[in-house]
């Protein structure tokens, strides 16, 4: 019995240990009291935990083990910030005005030096090199010749080196993101050299943000001829039946859907969908998300938040021949081409009994408000940005992006661009 009591208590101790808090104190003026706290998991956030601001504290608990990006978000006011975590209580002030985030101070060691690291970096690739062109026109015993080169002295200096050992995450995020997406010519990396990375990785990689823009390397790093021969080659290295072949997976197949190559995303989605084994839960949301979309799925209902020109509640509750769901953004370039045409052409539709739903990516409510008056058709937001629920049960991951929908709700046709729209209605 006392061996069991032992091994018991040594359990029990590494749990608590594997736990660490994340403190944010935040402004007295600040509004939002909700919270959610999320993990990663390659470029997917996690929710972790959800809880309150009180007396303007707010305090997450994690239970589990983790070194990696994470981030808060406040829904009521869409206010986001990032940080990471090395397994260590992480303590954060804000700063804020008009019930929006103004500074972030970073109070715990880990994330104030990443924080500098950060700044330190920003500065030597984007304004080292314009510094140095301007030192061209100025002479070095002028005042601001010798402010100049004090500078470029400095920013020369900025070093990356943490150790590893006392900054695991610090370490890792900067010396592979220097190798393999930083703007160094001279560092040529092979299509082998990421594949080892990729496989022989910790599972930091999944929490770093860095598996995305790696994998986008890889795939530019072995040209356009044979993209799916490079993917072929990563994922029979990876086997995707393991978590991290299904995870390099899952993201594979969002990068073809961001980038339309639709052929490269169906072949791979087909992969996923005919495994044989336990599916994880980050592929299984990717294969989710994409059922929810077919042609022929039933379009997955949404509840309605703030409706405009509608006394729907939901787009079930809207009665039409065919709808056009039209997810779009104030922000959104593509939207200030496409969306006129659409209201050019919106009486013809509305008398073919052809409703337009908009659902909007915005943030800013007022650039939002602004807009739709414009359009007549039923809008719609959550005004949570890329938090909005709409970009996984949707799969949406650009805008404008479009569905046409028959009477029941079936999904019939997604057209790429406003001119696919018009045409499929013999409007153009």
């Amino acid at each position: 019995m006392k061996k069991i009591f032992v091994l018991s208590a040594v359990v029990a101790a590494l749990s608590i240990q594997a736990q660490f808090t994340v403190s944010v104190q935040t402004p007295s003026d600040f509004n939002s009291q909700d919270a959610i706290l999320y993990s990663l998991n390659g470029s997917r956030d996690i929710i972790a935990s959800t809880e309150k601001v009180k007396n303007g504290q707010l305090t997450f608990k994690y239970p589990n083990t983790y070194s990696g990006m994470m981030k808060v978000y406040f829904p009521g006011s869409n206010n986001t910030f990032s940080f990471i975590s090395e397994n260590k209580n992480v303590n954060i002030k804000l700063e804020a005005k008009n019930n929006k985030i103004s500074n972030i101070i970073y109070q715990d060691e880990a994330n104030n030096l990443m924080s500098k690291q950060q700044e330190g970096s920003q500065k030597k690739e984007v304004i080292l090199p314009a510094l140095s062109q301007i030192k061209e026109y100025y002479k070095d015993d002028t005042e601001f010749g010798k402010a100049l080169k004090t500078e470029i002295d400095r920013l020369s200096g900025v070093s990356n080196a943490i150790d590893p050992a006392q900054h695991p995450f610090i370490s890792y995020y900067n010396t592979n993101y220097s190798k393999f997406i930083g703007n160094d010519p001279s560092k040529k990396v092979s299509q082998d050299d990421f594949i080892n990375f990729i496989d022989k990785s910790n599972d930091m990689l999944e929490s770093s943000s860095l598996l995305r823009p790696i994998l986008v390397a890889y795939l530019n790093g072995g040209g356009n001829a044979n993209v799916a021969g490079s993917v072929d080659r990563l994922l029979d290295t990876l086997k995707v039946e393991t978590p991290r072949g299904q995870t390099v997976l899952s993201e594979l197949i969002d990068i073809f859907d961001v980038y339309e190559m639709k052929d490269l995303k169906d072949k791979y989605l087909s992969l996923a969908k005919n495994l044989k084994c336990t599916i994880t839960d980050r592929l299984a949301s990717t294969l989710k998300s994409n059922a929810n979309v077919e042609i022929g799925a039933t379009f997955p209902n949404n509840k309605f938040q703030s409706p405009v020109n509608t006394t729907a509640k939901s787009i079930y509750d809207v009665k039409a021949d065919k709808k056009v769901i039209v997810f779009w953004s104030s922000t959104c370039s593509h939207c200030e081409n496409e969306l006129p045409k659409l209201l050019e052409k919106y009486n013809d539709l509305k008398a073919k009994n052809i409703q337009i739903i908009g659902l909007s990516l915005d943030a800013d409510k007022d650039s939002y408000s602004k807009k739709i008056a414009a359009f007549p058709w039923i809008n719609d937001s959550e005004l949570r940005g890329w938090n909005s629920t709409y970009t996984e049960t949707y799969n949406v991951h650009a805008t404008p992006t479009y569905f046409i929908l028959d009477a029941n709700n079936k999904i019939i046709s997604r057209p790429d661009h406003v001119g696919d729209v018009l045409e499929y209605f013999k409007l153009k």
